[in-house]
């Protein structure tokens, strides 16, 4: 009999008050109000099986006062639905396994948890309330580590023996993050795995030794970025993401609505995605909605620096702006946009010097992104002579995917039509450390309060490289890219700091349109880098990752308030 009926509910319950030892009452009445919160005793004859899982804080039970009830206790979530499959393959009726919530990073309150249960059954235990669980198309990550190099060693080894005798039903009983064992120790390690061959990416994760973990500075991508169903495996099936897509969208009326049809449909959109009336709203979106999962995680930015458009969720969680008048800043540039001629951008493998003989007539250099990455913008026609000559003495030249001459003087009319609408917007200083690609350095309080500085970023050049060096210059860094298509991270290890280890940067989604499990697949590997990092993470809002957004209330983080 194979666990092929999992379901998985969440519930808060609230155990008898800690004795003077300090441990509650759990072997016993703890068991019974467990299931009883779950519904999973009842006046049935049959045998049930409960498997609970027991953190370093959560004391283990021993007993039930259910005549039919047998107890049985996990160290970890993996090695718990081990041992209820084996409970269902050796004649149980029925097995629940009774997760203490978090497995593993954090400790857990001793009078009150969030136990996760997962029942075999077609129908939910009356009062359990809706179900969530992980997409079943989606990797998982595995989380473990140790005081010393050999309490990890001797971790991955229990974990492996575990997981080679899980089956495929098993594994897409797991939640999407799966911490394991005692932790988190100094020694840390983390394998994405899929149910092909998770034993595989155990074998070959590697342990870090971590200190105190590089700050994390977030890289906000602009025009060109985006791509057709960008970020689409994460709508729907991630709470916060979702909520922080649809805030944006939502603030846009009808429009917002359309943009999201457009993005969400598999049978072509109405609006071309490079068309900067779908490209900038939706980039704004989902570079403001990853920028708060990350943080939803516990990590908390120390710098902020973005590409173009970019800039503008970059001043929106540095305090800059307000949520609503960015949206209103963004749609303003992308109106008065329109009524500039067709013009596009160019990507070219050499300086900014080197470039500066081919610039003709509104033709300019419109971004210096790294050593020997430049971008040229301009109108149409010209631009494409440009390109011409470009190509004729042997440049390599990538198309930008645009249909507007962004940071060229081509744009200045719109630019003088923004900055009117600009001088309604309620600026302010900048809260975090936020890095300008227009300056190229640290933002001044002049600039963040001028409308005008905000107004000229469509027509000035993004120098993004010198901010880069202004920001890493001041403090060794994680980068994180809250964004698509991996075009900053691209950027980011051409720099000297990256490559030689003192900084480090990892993306959030893939460097290329896939599919909507590799939207997620990436995310995890995210999670993963933060966490052999160093950086301690929300185990509660790991435990959400790609549930279904119903009843979100039910997820109770377990831990302190602040504590994670």
């Amino acid at each position: 009999m194979l666990c092929t009926a999992l379901r998985v509910v969440t519930r808060d319950l609230a155990l008898p008050e800690q004795t003077s030892a300090g441990q509650p009452p759990v072997g016993g009445q703890g068991v019974d109000a467990a299931l009883e919160a779950f519904g999973l005793t009842g006046s049935s004859t049959r045998t049930r099986t409960v498997v609970f899982l027991v953190t370093g804080d959560f004391p283990q039970p021993v007993h039930s006062g259910f005549e039919n009830v047998a107890v049985r206790t996990a160290e970890s979530t993996v090695l718990a639905l081990v041992l209820a499959h084996a409970a269902l393959n050796g004649g149980d009726k029925d097995v629940a396994l009774v997760l203490a919530a978090p497995d593993g990073p954090g400790p857990v309150r001793a009078h009150r948890v969030t136990l996760r249960a997962v029942a075999r059954g077609d129908r939910p235990a009356p009062g359990t309330g809706p179900s969530h669980g992980p997409v079943a198309d989606s990797a998982r990550l595995l989380l473990w580590s140790g005081r010393r190099a050999g309490d990890e060693t001797r971790t991955r080894a229990r974990l492996r023996s575990v997981v080679d005798r899980m089956t495929d039903d098993m594994f897409r009983a797991l939640p999407a993050v799966v911490p394991c064992g005692q932790g988190p120790g100094l020694v840390r390690a983390a394998a994405v795995c899929s149910s092909e061959d998770p034993a595989a990416a155990l074998d070959t994760a590697r342990a870090d030794t971590v200190g105190t973990p590089r700050p994390v500075a977030l890289l906000f991508p602009g025009q060109g970025s985006q791509h057709t169903a960008m970020a689409c495996g994460l709508y729907r099936h991630e709470p916060v993401f979702t909520e922080a897509v649809d805030t944006v969208l939502d603030l846009m009326g009808d429009e917002g609505a359309a943009i999201r049809d457009d993005w969400l449909t598999p049978n072509g959109p109405l609006v071309d995605i490079d068309d900067v009336r779908r490209a900038q709203p939706l980039l704004f979106a989902v570079d403001y909605a990853l920028g708060k999962l990350v943080m939803s995680w516990g990590i908390r930015p120390t710098a902020l620096l973005g590409h173009s458009a970019g800039e503008l969720v970059a001043a929106t969680f540095a305090g800059v702006v307000s949520l609503e008048d960015a949206v209103t800043m963004m749609r303003e540039r992308v109106r008065h946009a329109l009524s500039v001629p067709a013009g596009g951008m160019l990507a070219v493998a050499a300086s900014e010097a080197h470039l500066r003989p081919y610039l003709v007539d509104e033709v300019a250099i419109a971004a210096v992104n790294a050593t020997l990455q430049t971008m040229l913008a301009g109108p149409a026609a010209q631009l494409s002579a440009v390109e011409k000559r470009l190509r004729a003495d042997g440049h390599t030249v990538v198309a930008v995917p645009a249909t507007s001459p962004f940071h060229s003087p081509a744009m200045a009319p719109a630019a003088d039509a923004v900055e009117r609408e600009y001088t309604r917007i309620g600026l302010r200083s900048p809260r975090l450390a936020l890095y300008s690609g227009y300056t190229g350095e640290l933002m001044s309080d002049r600039d963040a309060l001028s409308p005008r500085f905000w107004a000229r970023q469509i027509t000035d050049t993004v120098y993004f490289r010198p901010a880069l060096d202004q920001l890493l210059a001041a403090e060794d860094m994680l980068l994180v890219e809250a964004g698509p298509r991996q075009t900053l991270t691209a950027f980011a290890r051409r720099h000297p700091a990256v490559r030689s280890g003192a900084s480090a940067v990892v993306p959030m989604l893939p460097a290329r349109p896939g599919s909507p499990a590799a939207d997620r697949r990436a995310l995890l590997g995210t999670v993963a880098r933060l966490w052999t990092e160093g950086h301690d993470l929300d185990a509660a809002a790991l435990s959400r990752l790609w549930s279904d957004g119903e009843d979100r209330a039910a997820l109770l983080s377990p831990l302190e308030p602040g504590h994670r």
